[in-house]
């Protein structure tokens, strides 16, 4: 029997809480990838500082002492910086409650002034669907925001909604998943599909998104996760920008 064999076995038999977090992280190939490149990204780890903002809303964030070094950019920035020695790797937040994606771009400007990132992570999708903005609403205004980060010399990576399966039947999210999924292929950035991947962790049983439960330590696991995917697809968009100037050179 292969040590994969085992690893798989041992998943399965001692639930998530006893996985590796290596092991419980993993997802079906393609789930998590970057289909382009990013120049900025590949530039500022060639200069050895590597500036990140997430856009998000509440769902970026975890409660309760240690929060922000437990949630996903605080995770992704440890991630980032462990598989970068040398590069200095700094995340910033700018968490907007339930702000649509049009208040959200509203704030782009500022965010590039103040930080000038070379890539921003932009989660968003929730609030528009449970406020029923217009789905083609809220294309054009995720449309003009990856723009206006194009311009102000940032890569970008679009992140979804989270999925939960008891309020799956009560907020309609798959018209701005689609348009999600449109923009980003339209204006060729990259997509975390954080939708997706929760669904297949709750399929899977790695984590039990049913329960309803305030617990923090399932919470934390996921965003060990989240953190551990991103740094995943931003190295594989810094490689794959490699890989295009090689090619053109």
């Amino acid at each position: 029997m292969t040590r994969a064999v085992i690893a798989l076995l041992g998943l399965l038999l001692a639930g998530p809480a006893l996985a590796e977090p290596e092991l419980a992280c993993q997802v079906p190939e393609g789930l998590v990838q970057a289909d382009f490149a990013m120049p900025r990204v590949a530039d500022a780890i060639a200069a050895k500082s590597l500036e990140i903002a997430v856009m998000g809303s509440a769902s970026s964030a975890l409660t309760g002492t240690g929060g922000a070094s437990k949630s996903y950019p605080g995770r992704f920035e440890a991630a980032l910086a462990a598989d970068l020695p040398g590069v200095t790797v700094r995340v910033s937040t700018y968490a907007k409650p339930r702000h649509s994606a049009a208040e959200m771009q509203g704030e782009i400007p500022a965010i590039l002034s103040a930080q000038k990132p070379a890539l921003v992570i932009w989660q968003t999708g929730t609030a528009d669907a449970i406020r029923g903005i217009d789905p083609e609403d809220f294309r054009f205004a995720l449309d003009e925001g990856v723009e206006a980060l194009r311009k102000g010399g940032a890569d970008t990576i679009l992140m979804n909604m989270q999925f939960s399966p008891r309020t799956e039947s009560m907020i309609a999210l798959s018209a701005y998943a689609d348009a999600m999924r449109f923009v980003a292929l339209q204006q060729s950035v990259n997509l975390f599909d954080r939708f997706a991947v929760m669904k297949h962790w709750n399929e899977a049983g790695v984590f039990d998104l049913n329960a309803a439960t305030k617990k923090m330590d399932m919470a934390e696991r996921v965003h060990e996760c989240f953190g551990r995917l991103l740094a995943r697809l931003v190295l594989d968009g810094a490689a794959l920008t490699r890989q295009e100037r090689k090619a053109n050179d």
